[in-house]
């Protein structure tokens, strides 16, 4: 990926046949990344909080393209039982699953807790998609190229997890816990690569992020600084979330996206361009941090992955 090769979603081969899951796809960098899959000929299934948002971004694609193939199911990634719901429902309904795109996030609210809980950025951005991941890698072992992207932050660079106060019970930053979630991210897409390979199974695990993009993220999220800022007077300087979505889109179909892999921007601090490869933080791929934080998880979901391995 060359300047003078600058990947495009007109690249994108030929999804005909293939199934997806993407989280948070009704607006965003989830409805762009589904634009795209449907338009090559991917089944998508829009896995969305509300459904009537669902339906309605559903029917903005049939609209433009009649022969989409989309399936809105709902899926509220900060509350575990949503979560295996929704894997239940998939298992009864799929013979198998070939990509799995975990993008949806919140970002920067004021201190809440989960149904179970957690604390919620840290429960809707990771711990949602690590259990849905579990829940449905049996799928992904029957697919075809099968794949789980994690949609991360070029954030998690100047992230940590706080292990002491996980839930920011004692001390608690908006945006601290978003970089936090963004950092768990990383590391789960690293370190779920890691077993898988140790298992020898045919999912590959590839990481994305989408430099900065205006999405409503940004736009309609609770904390007024991170409105103003972000949502205004940086816009001029944001991608489109199409344009945002290509490094996930590669990710998730370009046959040469290899497991472990992290693609961004390739333009200046990773802010905006083509999709390229990028270099995780030292702490995304510190063994130690990934040993902790998979076990931490695992209490907290209840969810063990049974690794799938080639037939």
């Amino acid at each position: 990926m060359t300047q003078q090769q600058r990947w495009t979603s007109e690249q994108i081969p030929d999804q005909t046949g293939r199934v997806f899951v993407v989280t948070g796809a009704n607006s965003g960098l989830g409805l762009a990344t589904t634009r795209a899959l449907a338009r090559r000929g991917g089944r998508v299934i829009l896995a969305v909080r509300d459904e009537e948002k669902g339906r309605r971004a559903a029917a903005g694609i049939t609209a433009a393209q009649p022969d989409a193939l989309l399936d809105v199911r709902r899926l509220d990634l900060a509350d575990l039982d949503s979560v295996r719901a929704f894997a239940e429902r998939l298992r009864a309904e799929l013979p198998r699953l070939d990509v799995l795109v975990n993008n949806a996030g919140v970002m920067a609210p004021p201190r809440s807790l989960s149904p179970q809980g957690h604390e919620t950025q840290f429960a809707a951005n990771h711990l949602g998609h690590f259990a849905l991941t579990g829940q449905l890698l049996g799928l992904l072992g029957a697919g075809r190229d099968p794949r789980v992207v994690t949609v991360s932050s070029a954030n998690h660079r100047k992230a940590s997890i706080f292990f002491d106060d996980i839930t920011g019970e004692h001390r608690y930053s908006p945006m601290g816990f978003y970089n936090q979630s963004k950092l768990a991210n990383a590391v789960f897409g690293h370190e779920l690569h890691r077993r898988l390979a140790e298992a020898g199974s045919p999912v590959r695990s590839v990481l994305a992020h989408p430099g900065y993009t205006a999405t409503n993220l940004q736009t309609d999220g609770p904390v007024a600084l991170v409105k103003v800022l972000f949502g205004r007077v940086l816009t001029p300087l944001a991608q489109t979330p199409d344009q945002g979505a290509l490094p996930q889109l590669y990710a998730a179909t370009d046959p040469s996206a290899e497991s472990g892999e992290f693609f961004g921007p390739d333009g200046m601090g990773e802010l905006r361009g083509a999709p390229t490869r990028v270099a995780l933080s030292a702490g995304a791929t510190d063994a130690g941090t990934g040993r902790r934080l998979w076990e931490l998880s695992e209490r907290a979901t209840g969810v063990r992955f049974a690794f799938p391995t080639p037939v």
